[in-house]
């Protein structure tokens, strides 16, 4: 058990009515591609082409943000909002797709940006999964 699932289990706020895996899982995955992206942003600009990779870039850190946002909110047990976590949801579910298809157009050249854009395909379906969960 992950120290995700126990902080969920452990709280005082029952989540009977929600898939606690799934959460965990999203958490988990929000904050894996936040670092992944965060890394691979960082790796583009040691790159010798790096302009070529500005929108890479620019997506990289958007991604990043909006994961470790959402991972957050997901932490969060105590009070109700639904509508924003939803949203939060949505938006990290569609920098994530944003991102892999960018990452994925770099892939056959920088090692990075293939491993990006497979954490970024794993934090979409994640998120995903969760919003189907919850909607």
């Amino acid at each position: 058990m992950s120290h995700i699932t126990s902080m969920i289990e452990t709280h005082p706020n029952i989540t009977t009515d929600l898939d606690v895996q799934k959460l965990a899982d999203c958490i988990a995955a929000c904050f894996e591609c936040a670092q992944t992206c965060t890394a691979c942003a960082d790796a583009c600009l040691a790159e010798d082409a790096v302009t070529d990779l500005r929108n890479c870039l620019r997506l990289n850190l958007d991604c990043a943000d909006l994961c470790t946002a959402t991972g957050h909110l997901l932490s969060r047990r105590t009070g109700s909002n639904l509508a924003t976590v939803q949203a939060a949801l949505e938006a990290c579910r569609v920098a994530c797709a944003e991102c892999a298809v960018e990452c994925e157009k770099h892939a056959d050249h920088h090692e990075h940006c293939r491993v990006c854009a497979e954490a970024c395909r794993r934090c979409e379906q994640a998120c995903a999964d969760l919003l189907s969960a919850i909607g």
